[in-house]
């Protein structure tokens, strides 16, 4: 595969970011010496007692605090339109997303249009939102999405019930505080199709069409990372060492969002999310070896440099080491007690024609791809992974 070094390296990175093992109880320091007078936290009910004393010490800095459980599930337009009504009337100065991706994709879109007069269909797309004045921090509490340092926000619009994407500078938070022991509670299904989804965003990015020398990194070490920890982590979530590595797969999984992104086996997931509402991170796990498969002839020496990343030895050639790689994420995925078919979570044979159509949707990330996908391609893919 010949890379496209054609396009510049763009990389926001966040203003400042803190990753460690209890590292969250320095955030509260950092937002009373930043002089903020007025949060509005996004979070999920099940983190709400972890939060607690973080809460209290604002509150004893005459902090006004509110927060919102809302978020569910992952958003759609609606559902991030009335969290906005309420945070309007809430007039904070500063937004706090702790939480999976689902939260921090909307905490970040509120911070971002509060006093802006851009509507939400405005800013769809990549690079159309203008600014954002209010001052955002995030705190992931899975290891999964990379959200908190990407520059995306995904949303379901209801009008069509597709994925729709905000992507600007202006999301990557001023501040990020990853503590690998906000995960310690996350059950293990999720523990591993979140840790699946942030191998799949390294992964993506490395045999991207656009790959750049300079992200590579990331995404050879997040690999690396989160194949040799996240079995660990699923079957023994009180680990902490391994929920420290796989916190720091993901993070170096989310630097690779903006400046290269993701392919293939995202675009393919889209429809598994939208229709099925399957988490999004089940939905690539699903996808990802037989994305692979189809895409491994594009970029035989990148898919065996994977493979090496994934912890395999090398094969007597680049195509024979590729194919480890392939069979060990399948193997990853068994022993993270993942579906590894379609058929497995009731996706009916007959939605993979139309299944194939909504996904030719998703361009942006389609054209990122190392070997073209047309609509019949889509349809074998799927197929196979039926």
């Amino acid at each position: 595969m010949i890379i496209n070094n054609t396009q510049n390296l763009s990389i926001n990175f966040p203003g400042k970011l803190v990753f460690g093992n209890g590292s969250l109880s320095s955030l509260p320091a950092e937002i009373i010496n930043a002089g903020c007078k007025n949060a509005f936290i996004v979070t999920i009910e099940p983190l709400l007692p972890a939060l607690d004393d973080f809460i209290a010490q604002l509150t004893a800095h005459n902090i006004v605090v509110s927060t919102s459980t809302a978020i569910v599930q992952e958003p759609s337009f609606s559902d991030f339109e009335a969290l906005l009504s309420d945070a309007k009337i809430i007039n904070p100065d500063i937004v706090i997303g702790i939480g999976g991706g689902s939260v921090l994709d909307v905490a970040k879109l509120i911070a971002a249009q509060l006093n802006n007069d851009q509507t939400l269909i405005e800013i769809v797309g990549i690079g159309l939102l203008k600014g954002r004045n209010i001052k955002l921090v995030c705190v992931p509490a899975t290891s999964g999405t990379g959200s908190e340092v990407s520059p995306n926000a995904i949303l379901v619009d209801d009008s069509d019930n597709q994925k729709k994407g905000i992507i600007s500078p202006y999301l990557v938070p001023d501040i990020v505080y990853v503590d690998p022991l906000l995960t310690i509670s996350v059950p293990p299904a999720i523990t591993a199709a979140t840790g699946l989804d942030a191998l799949t965003h390294c992964l993506e990015a490395y045999t991207n069409r656009f790959a750049q020398p300079f992200i590579d990194m990331y995404a050879l070490e997040g690999i690396r990372l989160i194949a040799a920890n996240l079995v660990q982590a699923v079957k023994n979530g009180a680990d902490e060492n391994a929920r420290y590595q796989v916190a720091m797969g993901s993070l170096l999984g989310g630097f690779c969002l903006g400046p290269v992104n993701t392919a293939g086996v995202h675009a393919l997931s889209y429809p598994l999310g939208s229709t099925f509402h399957l988490a999004h991170g089940l939905s690539n796990a699903l996808l990802l070896p037989y994305v692979m498969e189809y895409n491994m002839e594009a970029s035989l020496t990148r898919y065996a440099n994977v493979a090496i990343a994934l912890g395999c030895k090398r094969g007597i050639n680049d195509y024979e080491t590729a194919k480890l790689g392939i069979e060990k994420v399948r193997s990853l995925i068994a022993e993270c007690n993942v579906p590894a078919q379609l058929r497995d979570v009731d996706i009916p044979a007959d939605a993979i024609p139309e299944m194939a159509k909504e996904a030719l949707k998703i361009q942006r990330l389609l054209k990122n791809n190392p070997r073209h996908i047309s609509e019949q391609d889509a349809i074998h893919i799927y197929n196979e992974a039926y």
